[in-house]
């Protein structure tokens, strides 16, 4: 009895302190104001979208072989024939109560599945880029700093400003370009080959790995210029600082001062913008995945505004929308994990 009563003390007062630290207050609080966002954001776009002219079943119409009769049994099954108010509420309702985000109209599925389906492409194409990015642009930031007004420094800053300055879907037209040129080595349409269902687990990988590289590096490419740039900029802050002065007249290496000393301070702004970089790849995503026949989130959402499919189109932007808040929370967690004297309070 007393072990027990011990034990059960324990797990009190261990519960009593997760629920009290910042961290987890912190999260409470930044979970409360998503569903707020999300409610706010998915009211306003579907207003935004009942606002456009037409709707699915304007193209149903246009079809003579689809009876009057037969339209009008659509829409009462989506529930189309309702009013715009009535129609939000009764979508959200089904969500907080079944989970489900409705039919979609076009691929007469549920969206939930869709979308189960197609986030994790989306995701495997931005991680996978955020990767690319961050191991190429931190290092050249880097060697720019260290190498100051040097003709090396001044050529990664061409590259840099000509990167950010290219759009998104010019540099995918030039790298379809490129594969046209170079085929059969990369490439271009789904995610997958033909007979990929035939392949070893190890070449399945591959295989999706060799369809990811033109899609990563049309993402990759603006991002990674705008990183390289300001991981310069902060480096070159931190080793101007009066400690960094110190150490090295104190005779500490190079290396040392450099990647101990100055990268460690430097490095906290760069996690920061993790979850603005998450973001950027999500939008920019929409481009690749177009471009490149990517089956993702982004090409999801564009079939479904062409077809005005409306539970679809909501869904998918909802899921976007969940997907960048997850990215900024997990940067800001992370930022903590890094520098422990930060307060989280202050991120807000």
């Amino acid at each position: 009895m007393t072990s027990t009563k011990i034990s059960l003390e324990t797990g009190r007062d261990w519960l009593i302190r997760l629920v009290t630290s910042e961290t987890f207050i912190y999260v409470a609080k930044r979970v409360l104001q998503a569903l707020l966002t999300l409610f706010l954001a998915s009211a306003l776009s579907f207003f935004i979208i009942q606002l456009a002219p037409g709707d699915y079943v304007d193209t149903l119409r246009q079809n003579p072989k689809i009876s009057p009769e037969r339209i009008e049994e659509i829409k009462r099954q989506f529930g189309l024939d309702k009013s715009w108010p009535e129609q939000f509420w009764l979508w959200l309702w089904r969500i907080l109560t079944k989970g489900d985000f409705g039919t979609s109209f076009i691929y007469q599925r549920s969206v939930a599945s869709l979308l189960w389906e197609r986030v994790p492409a989306t995701l495997l194409l931005a991680i996978a880029s955020l990767i690319v990015t961050w191991a190429i642009a931190i290092p050249l930031g880097i060697f720019a700093a260290v190498n100051q007004n040097k003709l090396s420094d001044r050529l990664l800053q061409v590259i840099s400003y000509a990167g950010q300055g290219f759009p998104s879907f010019i540099t995918a037209l030039a790298l379809l370009v490129l594969a046209q040129i170079t085929s059969p080595l990369f490439p271009v349409g789904s995610m997958t080959s033909i007979n990929h269902s035939e392949l070893t687990w190890f070449g399945k990988i591959l295989d999706v790995g060799w369809h990811m590289i033109l899609p990563t590096i049309a993402l990759s490419i603006t991002s990674f210029a705008g990183l390289q740039r300001i991981t310069r900029g902060e480096l070159l802050d931190v080793l101007r600082q009066d400690y960094i002065q110190t150490a090295r007249a104190k005779g500490l290496p190079e290396n040392r001062v450099i990647y101990v000393h100055a990268l460690r301070n430097a490095v906290n702004p760069l996690i920061t913008l993790l979850g603005f970089e998450l973001a950027g790849l999500l939008n920019g995503a929409f481009i690749a995945e177009f471009f490149f026949n990517w089956p993702g989130l982004g090409r999801l959402t564009l079939q479904a505004l062409q077809a005005q499919d409306l539970y679809l189109l909501m869904a998918s932007l909802v899921m976007g929308a969940v997907l960048l808040i997850a990215g900024n929370l997990i940067a800001d967690l992370m930022l903590k994990a890094a520098d422990p004297r930060i307060r989280l309070e202050n991120l807000n």
